[in-house]
């Protein structure tokens, strides 16, 4: 019979401890792990505790201090060593401070000497009880209070939270929380996840008798995804979506991305006619906005595509810069040739034009 393996994540260490903790009293024979990475000396220590206490703790030297590298050293085979052991009925994974849950999820699932022994549960994303929301928007880059996963790591500290948020299938805020904050929270997750306010108040036997679906996860998560959102009825919060099929004017883009910032997030999609094969990602925290390559668009229509949330009053503006950002209807009839180019503007970001000589 397969093991419930529970994934912790999150970006504050405190809340992520008090849950695993929480976990293993309310659990019978269940056994947790918690990982940290150490960026600097490139190092990830391992820490394996129960009910009575601390069971095993290394330190394992990584090639590279990255979540991958964590995953595949250490994280995968000590879930894969402990699920075979008999004494315990479930696995905690208390994941790396600010890491995802995607790459270790699509890693079980590929791997069938795994997936034998660990059934996935549940994703669990943990966020502070007084001020969630100014956690989720906090633009302060994670490298700046020690949380990030590697010496490059480009993230904010919202961006981290709030895509943990939208992948988990259980957010738990640790202790009270306001309407406010548990109504951007709501808007943010996708809606056949759950929100839980107080760790004492999480259904643990909800919790293992679950199924994460990867599938479900992504499709909201997903860039590229056309997943229909739901009406947030008489929220605090609000939500904008703001789609074409037109792609962004390249240069109108570097100059003018700040027009779609502000203390909100925002995640989506886009495409630039001088790059009319890439998918792109856009992700965004509090006037902070990062972009990047995602894929290929083939076989999938081309698609721009941003969602802002946030409380309190909408911005007002941003359908008028989102048009001027796409390319007007003259642009569009310009002949795909006179795009061709060796530079765009947009190199720092997405890297080199793929065909450019």
């Amino acid at each position: 019979m397969r093991k419930p393996l529970i994934v912790v994540t999150g970006v504050d260490p405190t809340a992520m401890q008090a849950t695993m903790a929480s976990l293993v009293w309310a659990l019978p024979d269940v056994v947790a792990i918690r990982h940290v990475i150490e960026p600097i000396t490139q190092q990830l220590s391992r820490f394996v505790s129960s009910m009575h206490g601390s069971e095993d703790t290394a330190t394992i030297d990584l090639q590279h201090a990255c979540v991958g590298c964590a995953v595949r050293e250490d994280i995968l085979p000590t879930i894969h060593r402990l699920a075979q052991e008999p004494e315990w009925k479930t696995i905690v994974a208390c994941l790396p401070v600010s890491a995802e849950a995607d790459h270790l999820c699509a890693t079980i699932a590929r791997d069938p000497q795994v997936s034998r022994y660990v059934r996935l549960a549940s994703v669990i994303s943990t966020v502070p009880g007084e001020g969630a929301v100014d956690h989720l928007l906090d633009s302060d880059w994670l490298g700046e209070s020690g949380l990030q996963t590697g010496p490059g790591d480009p993230r904010s500290v919202g961006e981290a939270a709030c895509a943990q948020v939208e992948y988990a299938d259980l957010i738990v805020s640790m202790g009270a929380i306001s309407d406010v904050d548990g109504d951007f929270i709501s808007a943010l997750m996708r809606p056949t996840a759950e929100f839980v306010p107080g760790i004492e108040n999480i259904d643990v036997e909800a919790l293992t008798s679950g199924r994460h679906s990867s599938r479900e996860a992504h499709a909201w998560r997903n860039p590229r995804s056309e997943y229909k959102l739901p009406n947030l009825g008489e929220s605090r919060a609000w939500r904008i979506d703001l789609s074409s099929t037109r792609p962004f004017h390249p240069e109108r883009l570097v100059d003018e991305i700040q027009g779609l910032s502000g203390r909100f997030r925002s995640r989506g999609c886009f495409w630039v006619p001088t790059r009319p094969s890439m998918a792109n990602t856009w992700e965004g925290v509090d006037g902070q906005v990062s972009i990047g390559q995602h894929s290929e668009w083939d076989p999938d229509t081309p698609l721009t595509r941003l969602i802002l949330t946030g409380v309190g009053c909408a911005p007002n503006g941003v359908h008028t810069v989102f048009g001027n950002l796409l390319l007007s209807n003259a642009e569009l009839q310009r002949e795909p040739g006179t795009w061709l180019t060796s530079e765009d503007g947009l190199e720092p970001w997405l890297g080199d034009i793929p065909y450019a000589a």
